[in-house]
C-alpha cells in the first residue's frame, strides 16, 4: 500500500512561482508513474502532468505546458511540480497520484492518491 503526502500549496499572487512536493512511502516508488491532478471548486478533477517511472518520459496538459515542470527524485521517493507564471485559473486543490503504467490521464486509471494541497492564486 502506497501512501502519498502532498505539501507546498499556499496563497500566492498571479505571476508567482510555487513548488509542490509529494512524498511517497509504503511501496516501491520506482514501480509507479506519478501524476499531478487538480480540482477547482465545482469542477471535475483535471489531469495536469505525468512522469514515467524513470523520469525519462513526461506529458503535460496544454494549459500548463511551458509554465509547469514535473520531476521526480527516486532516491527521495518524491515527485515535484514546479509551477511558474501562476494564474488565477490555476487555483485548485492539487493531488499527486500513482499508477503502474505511464501515459494515463484519467483519475480512474490511478491507484493511489494523496490528500491534496490547496493552491490559491490571487489576481
Amino acid at each position: 500500500q502506497v501512501q502519498l503526502v502532498e505539501s507546498g500549496g499556499r496563497l500566492v499572487q498571479a505571476g508567482d512561482s510555487l513548488r509542490l512536493s509529494c512524498a511517497a512511502s509504503g511501496g516501491t516508488f520506482t514501480s509507479y508513474a506519478m501524476g499531478w491532478f487538480r480540482q477547482a471548486p465545482g469542477k471535475e478533477r483535471e489531469f495536469v502532468a505525468v512522469i514515467s517511472q524513470s523520469g525519462g518520459l513526461i506529458y503535460y496538459v496544454g494549459s500548463v505546458k511551458g509554465r509547469f515542470t514535473i520531476s521526480r527524485d527516486n532516491a527521495k521517493n518524491t515527485v515535484y511540480l514546479q509551477m511558474n507564471s501562476l494564474k488565477p485559473d490555476d487555483t485548485a486543490v492539487y493531488y499527486c497520484a500513482g499508477t503502474l503504467r505511464y501515459g494515463r490521464s484519467r483519475p480512474g486509471e490511478y491507484d493511489y492518491w494523496g490528500q491534496g494541497t490547496q493552491v490559491t492564486v490571487s489576481s
